[in-house]
């Protein structure tokens, strides 16, 4: 989405997209975000809950850095009769670069990349904004901010589910463009869901697919950048 034809990314749009996003943010948690979330409430179907199982973050990390692992040893065995090839099995640094050398055009690592990026980030964000979850309007009509903690119960902005939805699937989107109707389609519905199954509010489903989306932008940019 923010990202040119040359792979680098296109600055101006990204900060247009950031503010209008801010604003976005800023009005839902003033003003709609209540409305919205029950509305969607209509909708809670059984369905949403395998989404947030079979989409769950920790699975889409652990699949992709599994096939990363799996695609690196690989090709490290197709190559061990190379002669120009030394391994150095105890060297973190060259484990490194040879890793990256061997993967940067693997689609597994790109997504194990975006992924492992938006991980962090939404951790970091979760812990510093600390937004009270749905569960505390439902019951107590209770809703806020309680920064600096790492409690599951104020830790819903942003979603990681979501966020980590659009990290994978809009870069897998980006690498199979056949099939980007299909993943953006996915993402989206996967948060929509969030909200449904009453998990998260609507301004931090934005605000993680926009985290998602960046991210593998950026992943792409830079593993795939023009020296």
């Amino acid at each position: 989405m923010f990202i040119s034809k040359q792979n680098t990314i296109r600055w101006k749009l990204l900060v247009v997209a950031m503010l209008v996003v801010a604003v976005a943010v800023w009005l839902g948690v003033r003003q709609y975000d209540i409305p919205v979330y029950l509305y969607l409430q209509r909708y809670n179907y059984a369905v949403w809950r395998w989404f947030a199982h079979i989409f769950d973050g920790k699975v889409w990390i652990v699949v992709f850095g599994l096939a990363t692992i799996i695609m690196y040893l690989k090709k490290t065995y197709d190559l061990r009769n190379d002669p120009t090839t030394h391994m150095h099995w105890f060297n973190i640094k060259f484990l490194t670069r040879d890793a990256y050398a061997k993967l940067k055009n693997s689609n597994a690592f790109l997504v194990f990349c975006s992924l492992l990026g938006t991980g962090v980030v939404v951790e970091i964000l979760k812990f510093v904004i600390g937004r009270a979850r749905p569960i505390f309007f439902d019951e107590f009509r209770i809703v806020g901010f309680f920064p600096w903690t790492s409690e599951w119960a104020f830790n819903s902005m942003p979603s990681g589910h979501t966020a980590l939805s659009f990290a994978g699937l809009v870069m897998l989107g980006m690498l199979m463009p056949r099939f980007k109707w299909l993943t953006w389609t996915l993402a989206i519905v996967i948060g929509v869901s969030r909200v449904a199954v009453g998990a998260h509010w609507p301004t931090d489903v934005l605000l993680g697919a926009f985290i998602g989306m960046v991210m593998a932008d950026f992943v792409l940019a830079i593993v795939r950048r023009k020296k």
